[in-house]
């Protein structure tokens, strides 16, 4: 090999430093390997939380003071998707692009009667409510007693003066169709969380 003059030459790589070289890019390909997977891991596990929350588990978060002392303002709830449902239990709802939380009183068919003093007869007997702390006929602008339509519900909030709910006709009875879930979980506060109970104050 001639060399042009202050040229050196050029040292050929050891068989060390090419099986370090081969062990390094082996590394490289099983970490790009292992971040990849983790990503996708990662996306996966992120995209199946939102389809179960979308269409099963939908997480809520309680505005006003309709459902106290039941549910307060800022809390986080989980709902269940279900069609289900029985006088006491909470319910959410659409209604004008908000969603609601109620208490189911009545279903479809029963008859719902109101007294001055706030107690509610569903098919003319007094249910028993221990979860409000009082009474109250509220904003009830609709006929008594009424009829729950078919596929409907009459649900009432827990704070009954300032509740919002089926006593006024601009709300009236609930849809099954736009029935978000039944409430099944408080799932923050920490140091509130626990089983959303229908018969009891929380």
């Amino acid at each position: 090999m001639r060399l042009k003059r202050n040229q050196t030459p050029v040292a050929s790589p050891s068989v060390e430093q090419l099986e370090q070289q081969l062990k390094n890019e082996r590394h490289r390909i099983r970490y790009l390997y292992a971040l990849r997977t983790t990503v996708y891991t990662i996306l996966a596990v992120a995209a199946l939380a939102i389809l179960v929350a979308t269409l099963w588990l939908p997480v809520l978060q309680i505005y006003g003071t309709s459902m106290s002392p039941t549910l307060t303002e800022g809390e986080l709830v989980l709902a269940v998707k279900t069609k289900n449902f029985e006088q006491g239990q909470l319910i959410a709802f659409y209604y004008n692009n908000k969603i609601l939380v109620k208490r189911v009183i009545a279903g479809p068919g029963s008859w719902v009667d109101i007294d001055d003093e706030g107690t509610v007869y569903v098919d003319r007997v007094a249910i028993d409510e221990p979860y409000l702390v009082e009474k109250d006929y509220g904003m009830c602008d609709i006929d008594l007693p009424c009829q729950v339509p078919d596929g409907q519900y009459f649900v009432l909030g827990d704070h009954r003066s300032v509740s919002m709910d089926s006593r006024s006709s601009a709300i009236g009875c609930v849809s099954i169709d736009n029935v978000v879930g039944r409430l099944v979980v408080r799932i923050w506060p920490f140091n509130r969380i626990d089983l959303i109970n229908s018969n009891s104050i929380e």
